[in-house]
């Protein structure tokens, strides 16, 4: 998730395990711990970008992780605050810690919880930003900050938004299953012959639902509304995964390819070759577009290794493409 939500469900954690004894304090590191997971971003300043994909939500979204870095962290804030409750600041970083990669199994990229296993758990219910998760518990954590330390209504405010932002997570599994069932039967009525199918929300919204899927020669793209009224319709995009066989084998392409989990085409565009990771769909919602959020050119360095380049998202068209999503959450 976005790192407002990850901060706000770090100080309500770290409010619930030390808020009586530590006040405010405990939501600040709390929300410190929310972000720490995070910091394996800096992996793109030191190696290439297909290892720093790898690494991303790998050992510092793990139990592992948690176990580890949580006394570390918690003999350090005891020993600067003074505080002589080793046990009370371990336990707070260990829970931020967890829930942050709990929160993020939920969204398309998901979590290696159980690293070092090879199993990314991912549950594609709720996208990386949504307003409707992170608003309502942000506005019970800031009514519990605004009180005493042993004010009643200070844990009352911050369990209420712990169990409205629970609630809605259980609530996005319901609703994928329900979106679900849409794009299998409509497959179903079409006569589709697929292997796979596989579905995510649509950007800040559990409304409106993507789907992938596999076929033998191309991966069918479509989207669902709540509201909708018309049949679902799918878009093809062939594979073309024969554009690469020259270089298959090579230890970053199938790292890229096992990342992708096998979502993923090859286009050739202007006479260079692009990978196109399926999973988190497009940015535009024109039929055919090849606008992929994640979009990487395939190139070769002076070394003759061969590289990969995320191809910049143009932002100049942000205001028509948000426009566009809100009229297409609103049904066909």
């Amino acid at each position: 998730m976005d790192s407002l939500s990850q901060i706000v469900l770090g100080a309500a954690v770290g409010e619930v395990v030390l808020g009586k004894k530590a006040g405010n304090k405990a939501m600040l590191y709390g929300a410190i711990a929310g972000t720490i997971p995070d910091l394996d971003v800096l992996a793109r300043q030191f190696t290439d970008t297909t290892m720093a994909l790898d690494i991303h939500r790998g050992f510092t979204h793990s139990v592992v992780f948690s176990v580890l870095f949580a006394p570390l962290f918690g003999w350090l804030v005891s020993r600067y605050e003074r505080s002589g409750d080793f046990r009370g600041w371990s336990w707070l970083f260990f829970w931020a810690f967890f829930t942050h990669p709990l929160l993020d199994a939920h969204t398309t990229w998901g979590t290696q919880l159980f690293w070092p296993f090879d199993l990314r758990l991912a549950f594609q219910t709720i996208f990386v930003i949504d307003p409707v998760y992170t608003v309502p518990f942000l506005v019970c954590l800031i009514l519990a900050l605004t009180r005493k330390r042993i004010n009643p209504k200070r844990a009352f405010y911050n369990k209420l938004g712990l169990w409205i932002s629970s609630s809605y997570l259980a609530l996005t599994f319901v609703l994928k299953g329900l979106a679900f069932m849409q794009f299998s039967n409509t497959l179903e009525t079409q006569g589709v012959n697929y292997t796979d199918l596989d579905t995510r929300p649509a950007p800040l919204n559990t409304i409106l639902w993507a789907a992938n899927v596999d076929t033998e020669d191309a991966y069918l793209l479509g989207d669902y509304s709540f509201f909708d009224a018309q049949p679902i319709t799918f878009n093809s995009y062939a594979k073309d995964h024969h554009l690469i066989d020259s270089i298959r084998g090579n230890e970053r392409v199938e790292r890229m390819i096992r990342i992708s989990q096998g979502w993923y085409t090859i286009s050739k565009q202007d006479g260079k070759l692009y990978f196109n990771d399926l999973r988190f769909g497009l940015i535009s919602l024109e039929p055919q577009s090849q606008d992929f959020v994640f979009k990487y050119e395939i190139g070769e360095d002076e070394r003759g290794n061969i590289t990969f380049t995320e191809v910049p998202k143009d932002q100049q068209d942000a205001k028509a493409i948000a426009s566009a999503l809100w009229t297409r959450i609103k049904g066909n």
